[in-house]
C-alpha cells in the first residue's frame, strides 16, 4: 500500500515536472504567448494599484487563465499539425484557423472583461 502511494506522488511530481517544462518551453519559444504573459502582469498590477474587490480580482484571473489556456492549446495544435503534416493541407490549415481564432476570441472576452473592471476604477480616480 505504502509502495503505491510513493508511486502515485512519483508520477504526480514527474507530471508536474512535465508541465513546468512545457510552460517554460512556450514562454521561450512563442511570441504571442509572451505578449499574453505582458498583458496578465499589467493586468495585475493595475488590479494591484487599484486595489480590487475579490469579484473584480476573480474575473481578471479567469480571463487571464482563459487566454493562456487557449493560446497554450493553440500552439499545442499548430506544433502537431506542423508535425503531421509539414505540407500545409486546406483541412490542416481550416484547423489551424479555428486554433487561433480561439485566441482571439478569448483575447476579445479579455479586453471587455478588463475595460468593465478597470473602466470605473479610472472613473473613480479621475473624478
Amino acid at each position: 500500500m505504502n509502495l503505491a502511494l510513493n508511486d502515485k506522488q512519483g508520477k504526480s511530481v514527474f507530471g508536474f515536472i512535465h508541465a513546468w517544462n512545457g510552460l517554460k518551453a512556450i514562454t521561450r519559444t512563442e511570441r504571442n504567448f509572451r505578449i499574453h504573459i505582458m498583458a496578465a502582469v499589467f493586468a495585475v498590477a493595475a488590479g494591484l494599484a487599484f486595489r480590487l474587490s475579490v469579484i473584480k480580482w476573480s474575473v481578471i484571473i479567469l480571463v487571464i487563465g482563459l487566454v493562456l489556456i487557449a493560446e497554450i492549446l493553440n500552439t499545442a495544435i499548430e506544433k502537431m499539425l506542423d508535425y503531421l503534416k509539414p505540407d500545409l493541407h486546406p483541412q490542416a490549415k481550416f484547423i489551424k484557423d479555428l486554433a487561433a481564432g480561439s485566441v482571439l476570441v478569448s483575447a476579445v472576452i479579455a479586453v471587455l472583461a478588463g475595460m468593465l473592471v478597470f473602466i470605473p476604477e479610472l472613473y473613480k480616480l479621475f473624478r
